[in-house]
C-alpha cells in the first residue's frame, strides 16, 4: 500500500504541525500527502512543494467524499464546533462516512484523554466519534491528546496581572504537554502505523497540580501567584462577573472539574516512544514563555 495521508485541518496549529513533521521528520514525500483546510490559499506554501491541497467542508458530505478521494489514511482532527448542538459530532460523523465512501484503508483521528467517563463538556462528541470510526470496521489510530501546555496562555497571563489563579480543580493534576510533541507523536504513528488497530493516550511525562504550576510560574516570573481554590459554582459566577460569555462558561468550568475528578491526569510514554524525542517539560515551557506569560 503506498499509503497515502490525508490530514484535516491543514491549516491549524496542530495540523499544520503533524504535516511540517511527516515532511521533515519523517521523511514523507509530498506526492504521499493530501492536505485539507476551508482556506486552501493559506498553504500555498504547501503546494509549492508537491502536497495536494483540497478544500474540505465539514459540512459537505458529497464534497468530503470527492476531497478524500485517494487518500489511503484519513486523519480526522477534530473539528472546533463547539456550539453546543451537536454540529461537531455530526460533522465527525460526516468525515467518517465519507472516507469509507470515499475507500479509505484506516482511518485516525484526534480525541481526549478518558473520552468515556470525562467531565469535559464535550468528551461525548469525542467518545461518539471514537465509537463511529471503530464501527466503520477498518484498521484505526485514536489519538487521546492531553492538555495542551500552550493552553495556559489562556489563564495564566490573566492570573499573574492580579496575582490570583482562581480554580476548582483543587488536588486535581493535569499532565500537560507540548502540541509540538503531541505532533511529532501523531506524525510517526501515521507514517509507520501499528500492525493493529490502536488507541495512544499523548500526556506530558508528569502531572502537576495548579499549585505547583503556580510555583514554576512565580519563580520564572519573580511575580507572586495566589491559586484561590472555589467550588464550580463560585468559578462559574466570577466568570460570569467578569464579562465571559455565559455559552462559554459551562465548557470552561468543565475544564476545572475534570481535572478535579483526575480525568486529565494519566500520564504515559506515548509521546516519546512514537516520536523517538525527549518531550518538552512543562516547566521548560514556563521557562521559555515566562516573558509571553508575564505580559
Amino acid at each position: 500500500m503506498n499509503n497515502t495521508i490525508f490530514v484535516t485541518g491543514a491549516s491549524g496549529k496542530l495540523g499544520r504541525a503533524i504535516i511540517d513533521h511527516l515532511l521533515a521528520d519523517q521523511g514523507v514525500a509530498p506526492s504521499r500527502l493530501i492536505v485539507g483546510t476551508r482556506s486552501p490559499e493559506k498553504l500555498a506554501d504547501l503546494a509549492a512543494k508537491g502536497v495536494a491541497v483540497r478544500k474540505v467542508d465539514f459540512d459537505d458530505a458529497a464534497g468530503l467524499v470527492k476531497a478524500f478521494a485517494g487518500a489511503d489514511t484519513v486523519l480526522i482532527v477534530s473539528t472546533d464546533a463547539l456550539d453546543g448542538a451537536g454540529t461537531r459530532l455530526r460533522q465527525h460523523r460526516a468525515a467518517v462516512t465519507a472516507a469509507v465512501e470515499a475507500g479509505a484503508k484506516r482511518l485516525a483521528y484526534t480525541s481526549l484523554p478518558a473520552a468515556e467517563s470525562s467531565k469535559v463538556s464535550f468528551a461525548p462528541d469525542h467518545l461518539q466519534t471514537e465509537e463511529a470510526v471503530k464501527a466503520a470496521g477498518l484498521p484505526y489510530l485514536i489519538f487521546r491528546n492531553s492538555w495542551y501546555q500552550e493552553n495556559l496562555f489562556m489563564s495564566l497571563p490573566q492570573a499573574l496581572a492580579s496575582g490570583q489563579w482562581y480554580t476548582s480543580a483543587g488536588e486535581g493534576r493535569t499532565a500537560f504537554v507540548a502540541r509540538d510533541d503531541i505532533a511529532a507523536a501523531i506524525a510517526a504513528a501515521l507514517a509507520n502505523p501499528p500492525a493493529t488497530s490502536t488507541t495512544y493516550t499523548l500526556t506530558g511525562t508528569e502531572a502537576y497540580t495548579n499549585a505547583e504550576i503556580a510555583n514554576f510560574v512565580s519563580a520564572a516570573t519573580g511575580k507572586p501567584l495566589q491559586v484561590v481554590n472555589l467550588t464550580d459554582e463560585q468559578l462559574a459566577d466570577g466568570m460570569k462577573a467578569a464579562g465571559v460569555p455565559d455559552a462559554f462558561i459551562p465548557t470552561l468550568v468543565s475544564f476545572d472539574t475534570a481535572a478535579r475528578a483526575g480525568d486529565l491526569s494519566q500520564v504515559t510514554g506515548d509521546v516519546e516512544t512514537l516520536s523517538g524525542r525527549k518531550s518538552r517539560s512543562l516547566k521548560a515551557f514556563i521557562d521559555e514563555s515566562k516573558g509571553a506569560l508575564a505580559g
